[in-house]
């Protein structure tokens, strides 16, 4: 007779603890991992000696014995039953039960809807992509005492899409800012980005709706503030205090991207509500976990990690997007998401795994070097390794960087913490022997483009960028002094619009001296408003 394995047994167990309590019990044998779809990023060969690592981890974990349970970090002591009538309850009807902000009734309204109804098929996708992430949202807002509607912001924010990115560099299912989720302890690294992180960004977002609730004491217009800034909504705010106004959300003075902000939430709440009125249906969502967060011990190449939840690449990271590179790094990223009947598989097959969990690590460079070098000295390809560190073309690793390179074989240590967490890559620009190029300067006209100047002088983009400190997708201002150093004799730029400006000023002038190309930009300073922009990353694929 089979045996049963309790599912109040399984949730959070180290990966050995649950493998032998699978095994332990189980007649049949597990089903034999899939194979994980192959990772974009290049794969090191096996013989590959790599450099050694200036900072790593001393001792291997040990593993924790099959008793020791860990617990739910959402509700300490707790443990899941799968099979009671709270488990298989509609989580929908939670939610509506949750609900308690006072209700929009405008226009605004009424055009979200009217969108959201004329797409079924994008709110089916969207509804289901959140389906997988809404248990665990709804369960920290109901801890922290706030509005069941808080849960359903993700779906304004991304559609759930957990890697959107917004023309402003707004990041993750919640769009994060860069500098916001720093403030909000959201590591932002060459190896990850907690801004895509489902368990690190929901905190970071409800502590900061919790924080803008306190401040204006309402909770429209905390919302407003998420998507403005709490700078402008005070400001709107005094602003109708001096003119003596209403301060209320629908009276502040505000760009339409937040006056439409809160009614396209009002608009989820009410299909929510009532999705037969939109003629729109949601998917079924059991109030249980979708997902279980497995410890991890060692760092862990994340392909094979896909392969031993059986899990394709591509789903895997749909649970943990926050990875930047093609290893998990165990000292950084204490845990992984798997779908709840992916875990046993993970933690059976890892038990079982006797290859290397991992064929990356970091390399911190000596001394500033150029590309091919550091390729040379870790064994690597020239082109893998730009690729895999995402380093431009014409640059310099600058003393002191971390490059992700192949693990040797008898490289045995995990990258350290404080490895793991400060880990940045610097760049300059490469740049030629003192009296080999000529600084080339002139006034932009009307038309020019980073690219355009580039084509021009017969040089890269990224370096016309560098030497001007902009983007390499910025059109110049008509006017704006451009400077460009090239090998050729002195050349006359020519103007894009020779009407716009008068001849004199489209010469260039030239000076016989060594090239000093500015340092490379870190940021690109986010353009497109003062909101957090429009998200690039498709919310409906």
């Amino acid at each position: 007779m089979e045996e049963r394995i309790p599912m109040t047994l399984i949730h959070r167990l180290t990966p050995l603890a649950l493998a032998l309590l699978l095994a332990a019990c189980a007649t049949t044998a597990p089903p034999p991992a899939a194979t994980a779809e192959p990772a974009a990023l290049p794969t090191p060969a096996p013989s590959v000696e790599a450099a050694p690592v200036t900072e790593a981890t001393t001792a291997v974990p040990v593993r924790t014995m099959a008793s020791e349970l860990l617990e739910d970090n959402l509700r300490p002591g707790e443990k899941i039953d799968l099979d009671s009538p709270d488990a298989s309850a509609d989580l929908w009807a939670r939610l509506r039960g949750g609900l308690q902000l006072p209700d929009l009734d405008d226009d605004w309204v009424r055009k979200a809807e009217a969108w959201y109804s004329a797409r079924p098929d994008y709110v089916e996708r969207m509804t289901t992509r959140g389906s997988r992430y809404l248990f665990h949202i709804l369960e920290e807002v109901e801890k922290r005492g706030m509005p069941a509607e808080l849960a359903l912001l993700p779906f304004v924010e991304s559609a759930f899409v957990t890697h959107a990115v917004s023309s402003a560099k707004a990041t993750g299912m919640w769009q994060f800012m860069p500098a916001t989720g720093r403030d909000f302890d959201l590591k932002q690294n060459i190896f990850r980005d907690d801004r895509r992180d489902v368990l690190a960004s929901t905190r970071a977002a409800l502590d900061y709706l919790g924080r803008l609730y306190k401040q204006f004491g309402d909770w429209h217009l905390a919302l407003a503030a998420y998507n403005w800034g709490q700078g402008n909504v005070s400001k709107a705010i005094a602003r109708n205090q001096r003119l003596g106004l209403p301060t209320d959300y629908a009276s502040l003075k505000m760009p339409d991207e937040t006056r439409y902000y809160v009614p396209k939430l009002q608009a989820v709440k009410n299909i929510v509500l009532n999705p037969d009125r939109f003629a729109l249906s949601l998917p079924p969502v059991a109030n249980h976990p979708y997902f279980l967060s497995v410890k991890i011990e060692r760092d862990i190449d994340v392909a094979l990690a896909a392969e031993l939840a059986g899990l394709s690449l591509e789903t895997f990271q749909q649970f943990n997007p926050q990875m930047n590179k093609p290893v998990i790094l165990a000292a950084a990223t204490q845990q992984v998401l798997l779908p709840y009947d992916q875990a046993g598989n993970f933690a059976e097959n890892l038990s079982r795994h006797t290859g290397p969990l991992a064929t990356w690590t970091a390399w911190v460079v000596p001394k500033t070097m150029s590309p091919s070098e550091a390729a040379r000295r870790t064994g690597m390809a020239e082109a893998a390794l730009r690729d895999v560190n995402r380093i431009p073309p014409k640059m310099l690793v600058k003393a002191g960087s971390t490059l992700l390179v192949p693990r040797a074989a008898h490289v045995q240590d995990d990258v350290s913490e404080r490895l793991a967490d400060s880990a940045s890559l610097s760049l300059a620009p490469d740049a030629p022997p003192p009296g080999a190029l000529r600084r080339v300067s002139f006034k932009a006209g009307k038309a020019d483009t980073v690219a355009g100047v580039a084509a021009r002088y017969k040089v890269k983009a990224e370096q016309v960028a560098q030497w001007n400190k902009v983007g390499s997708g910025t059109r110049f201002k008509p006017g704006q002094s451009i400077v460009v150093y090239t090998a050729a004799q002195p050349i006359v730029a020519k103007a894009a619009t020779p009407a716009a400006r008068p001849a004199a000023k489209g010469k260039a002038t030239t000076t016989a001296r060594a090239a000093k190309p500015a340092a490379p930009r870190v940021l690109a300073k986010a353009r497109g408003g003062k909101g957090r922009g429009n998200v690039v990353a498709s919310a409906a694929p």
